[in-house]
């Protein structure tokens, strides 16, 4: 579980992806830099294959310049727009150069077939992120289908400017 997360074993890099501390990273370190190099205001980058999300992810339907419709307020305070980046393998370069391009204008992405890519300004921040991320994609499947009263265009403007993201 994010709740369980030892800040001391999490690995730090250097901007070229050498490990300064903590555990060996993943192959998907690349992701997580390539979010940093463009938001460089982040303290973490929080990277998950989480259930909800990844299911979300491989909807042929979604829209790709956000693929959650604004079902809540927190989903908008906390997360913005949330794109689909396309599908590359795990560990494919070319994966962290989408993530880069995506971060010029997003803190949060989910990839294609695997997951989401959520940056916040700590730890804590990030995790939070992506737990509402988790919960509205949870919400977002479970009412497909069914009529809801989405935020409006006005209200959804209204939270951005009042609680703009990282």
């Amino acid at each position: 579980s994010l709740g369980s997360l030892d800040p001391a074993r999490i690995s730090k890099l250097d901007w070229n992806g050498k490990l300064l501390a903590g555990d060996p990273p993943s192959k998907e370190s690349f992701l997580h830099l390539g979010m940093y190099q463009q938001r460089q205001k982040l303290g973490a980058v929080v990277h998950l294959h989480s259930t909800y999300s990844v299911a979300v992810s491989v909807l042929d339907d979604v829209d790709t310049e956000d693929v959650l419709p604004p079902l809540t307020a927190y989903y908008v305070m906390r997360l913005g727009k949330v794109p689909l980046v396309p599908y590359f393998a795990p560990g494919d370069i070319a994966l962290a150069d989408a993530v880069r391009e995506y971060a010029t204008r997003h803190h949060a992405v989910l990839l294609a077939n695997h997951g989401p890519v959520v940056g916040g300004t700590s730890l804590a921040a990030a995790i939070d992120a992506t737990e509402e991320l988790e919960a509205t994609a949870r919400l977002y499947l479970m009412l497909r289908g069914e009529k809801v009263r989405l935020l409006t265009a006005d209200e959804v403007a209204e939270l951005r400017r009042k609680f703009p993201t990282p």
